[in-house]
């Protein structure tokens, strides 16, 4: 009987998840892949897929989930939009569609791991399974693995995690891969040249326009639906004060976006749907939170409600507000605790 470890590998035919493959075979694990549809938009994805496991000799699994992820994640993204709230999709997508199939699929077809491209790291510590970020700054994504439990965390291999961008596609290229050149994939993979106000207004309708409100509280024009403007918005306004202004809040009720000449700023915000990487990790001290991906860590201090579900997070110093509907994410020094949709 075989002892060599199998591992099923989501593959987007990107530079990523092609050079993971690689690294897991030069490792001597047994991998095959398999490839998700999650909207028509992926149909260049798993053509990508397809001539990357062709390349790499592997076996390749297609799954189509354009309903499930229609469910999860489209019609989440369109609610929070239309309700005045920015979401993060990648964040809802990894846990209830993307590696929950992933996982299902690996156990259905007896395979030991999953795998996938992400920079972050896993380590096993006093019993559970620990996210960390990516030895990469630039390239992190463990903000985005923020969601997953210990079920999928004690089956996923990160190969990529101490790894930058420049050496992988130097391996790539090595490959003769097609995809060492190719440019990252888009930031929200189901639409198109990322106009999300258009994907929105094409399946709703136009939008409603409404007033946009100086600071001084008096109607200075009229904005074309609030789904087109978020929290620190500068640019596109199209209101012409006599010098910049930022969105500071939105009224989906009174259909009005109001401008301020400061950015707004917070220093306490709550936390809605929390979610622990492992049971009671976000007692820990000596937090940060990072409020958007690219965002930089915050020191704060967090106060869970009695049932955990929500927080109250107090940040050490003001700091830009970001829109409700975005997710923060605790960190222990590099150590991913925990987070939950920030409500402003």
């Amino acid at each position: 009987m075989s002892t060599t470890k199998k591992v099923l590998v989501a593959l987007s035919g990107g530079v990523d998840s092609s050079v993971c493959v690689k690294l897991l075979l030069d490792s001597g694990y047994e991998v095959e892949a398999v490839v998700m549809k999650m909207s028509d938009c992926h149909d260049s994805a798993v053509f990508a897929a397809r001539e990357s496991a062709r390349t790499l000799g592997i076996r390749l699994h297609e799954l189509d989930l354009r309903e499930t992820f229609k469910k999860n994640v489209i019609d989440y993204f369109i609610r929070e939009y239309l309700a005045a709230r920015t979401p993060n999709p990648c964040t809802i997508c990894n846990p209830s569609v993307k590696f929950k199939n992933l996982l299902m699929l690996a156990d259905e077809l007896g395979f030991d791991f999953i795998a996938t491209g992400h920079y972050a790291s896993i380590r096993y510590e006093n019993g559970f399974y620990c996210l960390y970020r990516g030895q990469s700054a630039e390239r992190d994504q463990s903000y985005m693995l923020y969601r997953l439990k210990q079920d999928v965390l004690s089956r996923l291999l990160l190969p990529l995690s101490d790894m930058t961008k420049p050496q992988i596609r130097e391996i790539a290229a090595r490959m003769d891969l097609k995809c060492a050149d190719a440019p990252d994939s888009q930031e929200i993979c189901f639409v198109e040249d990322n106009d999300y106000a258009k994907y929105i207004e094409d399946r709703c309708g136009a939008s409603k326009q409404g007033e946009f409100i100086a600071p001084d509280g008096s109607v200075c024009g009229t904005h074309k639906g609030i789904i087109h403007y978020t929290v620190g918005q500068r640019k596109g306004l199209g209101v012409a004060l006599g010098r910049p202004a930022f969105v500071t809040r939105i009224d989906p009720a009174e259909n009005r976006v109001y401008l301020e000449f400061e950015k707004a700023s917070v220093s306490s915000f709550s936390l809605s749907d929390i979610s622990e990487v492992y049971p009671y990790s976000l007692d820990s001290s000596a937090l940060c939170i990072k409020m958007r991906s690219t965002a930089q860590l915050v020191p704060c201090k967090v106060d869970l409600s009695d049932d955990r579900s929500s927080a109250s997070v107090f940040l050490d110093f003001p700091c830009a507000a970001v829109p409700s509907g975005q997710s923060g994410v605790i960190y222990q020094g590099d150590k991913v605790l925990g987070g939950g949709i920030i409500e402003n």
